[in-house]
């Protein structure tokens, strides 16, 4: 069975605390892994989570402040160490090259796999397969940051009462599927469009149109909440977003299940996250993020 869940490998933000690692979050997509921003200390928790470097396609780094990037030097060379047999490919801002290149050469080692540098220079698609297409969107924060969206093609579920009506059965199936019509009888009336899923990851960022234009009808959004709605100035001036903010705005979009993630180490109550998410309105599916936690994606909307 293909699997699509969230692996959240660590959710301070700044430094690390006893409880939560340095930012690290893994997408499993049927058969492929996406690891977004991977701070200090990710490779271990990765081994406590259950993750391998196998299972690693591609990369995506938000921006090149520590906490969402140090991780990339013990991740590429444990890339290399346990030789993944596919390509890797990896997505940061294209104005981060030089932290990049610093990060993949930290220390001596031997190359085994393919790694591909794709830098990331402006809004858009960056990636299109078979089973989805990859954007990046800018964000505002003192740093050059983007955040990434992953959508997938919208497909078609077969109707079985339609195709019983019409007598299209076993091989026949498959053909209409593939040709379009059978005997005068069309696609559409004997199928129905089936949505396909979407994902977002945001980060380090202010209110800002990258943020809704990622946002907008995901499945799941997973969202930094660096600070608790008290602290909204100190959250501006610091390019980040409040609980309540990350929540309004995952509202407004009708994200189905929100991730919120990156908390400063500041508060000691996770659950005011979650109480100020739901003050604003959003009344999807909630989560606040613990090291170690696996968030599978929404069901199919029928």
């Amino acid at each position: 069975m293909s699997v699509r869940e969230l692996v959240v490998l660590g959710t301070a933000s700044q430094v690390p605390t006893r409880h939560r690692n340095h930012n690290g979050y893994l997408l499993r997509w049927d058969g492929e892994g996406i690891l977004f921003d991977p701070g200090e200390g990710t490779q271990r928790q990765m081994l406590r989570g259950g993750v391998a470097a196998h299972d690693i396609n591609r990369i995506c780094v938000t921006h090149f402040h520590g906490d969402h990037s140090l991780g990339l030097a013990g991740v590429i060379q444990r890339i290399n160490l346990d030789q993944v047999p596919h390509p890797v490919t990896a997505h940061y801002p294209a104005s981060g090259q030089h932290f990049f290149e610093r990060l993949r050469y930290a220390t001596a080692y031997r190359e085994s796999v393919q790694l591909t540098e794709a830098p990331v220079a402006a809004d858009g698609p960056i990636a299109t397969t078979d089973a989805y297409t990859l954007d990046s969107h800018r964000l505002s924060h003192p740093v050059e940051s983007y955040g990434y969206r992953l959508t997938e093609p919208d497909g078609r579920r077969m109707l079985s009462a339609k195709l019983a009506e019409h007598g299209i059965k076993g091989p026949d199936v498959g053909r209409i599927q593939r040709e379009g019509s059978l005997g005068g009888v069309t696609l559409d009336e004997v199928s129905e469009r089936r949505r396909g899923q979407r994902f977002a990851f945001i980060m380090d960022t202010r209110l800002c149109d990258g943020v809704y234009a990622l946002a907008e009808g995901c499945d799941m959004l997973v969202i930094e909440s660096t600070f608790l709605d008290e602290d909204e100035r100190l959250a501006t001036d610091h390019g980040h977003l409040t609980a309540g903010q990350a929540a309004r705005v995952a509202a407004e979009a009708g994200v189905r299940h929100l991730v919120l993630t990156h908390f400063s180490q500041r508060y000691n109550d996770p659950g005011v996250f979650e109480d100020q998410a739901r003050a604003v309105g959003f009344e999807g599916e909630l989560t606040v993020a613990q090291d170690l936690m696996r968030v599978p994606m929404p069901t199919r909307h029928l």
